[in-house]
């Protein structure tokens, strides 16, 4: 489900600079339209996702800059979770660590969230919600 990771054993998330390309309101949108998933990430490193009945917490640490080819690092962390089921029908653990990497559209409005560095595991796109505050 969701993509964080905790910067210190404490469970503290390293900020982002502010013009992080990643700070914002995402949403991402099955093929079929039956659910959505919203992504409001925070400049903390703290997330918060909503996914079908889920609503889940993490805390995540994101490359400052992309990678040569173009991607940048995410590791997330699941600190909360009502223990409700996501779009998949799953219910995510506490303390569930995801690692992916981030591949924005030239635009700023959208990415592609991959499980390896390459475009043949990816998923989105995630589309920016604008007008909405993180």
């Amino acid at each position: 489900m969701a993509l964080c990771a905790l910067a210190a054993a404490g469970g503290q998330a390293a900020p982002l600079r502010h013009d992080h390309p990643l700070i914002g309101t995402w949403q991402i949108t099955l093929a079929d339209g039956s659910c959505s998933e919203t992504y409001h990430i925070h400049d903390d490193g703290s997330s918060l996702v909503t996914s079908n009945e889920e609503v889940a917490e993490s805390a995540f640490e994101v490359a400052d800059q992309p990678d040569t080819l173009g991607f940048y690092k995410h590791v997330d962390t699941i600190v909360k979770d009502n223990g409700k089921p996501d779009c998949s029908g799953e219910v995510t653990e506490v303390g569930h660590v995801a690692t992916s990497y981030i591949l924005f559209h030239p635009s700023g409005d959208l990415f592609l969230m991959c499980f390896e560095r390459d475009m043949n595991s990816c998923i989105g796109p995630f589309i920016r919600v604008r007008g909405s505050t993180t």
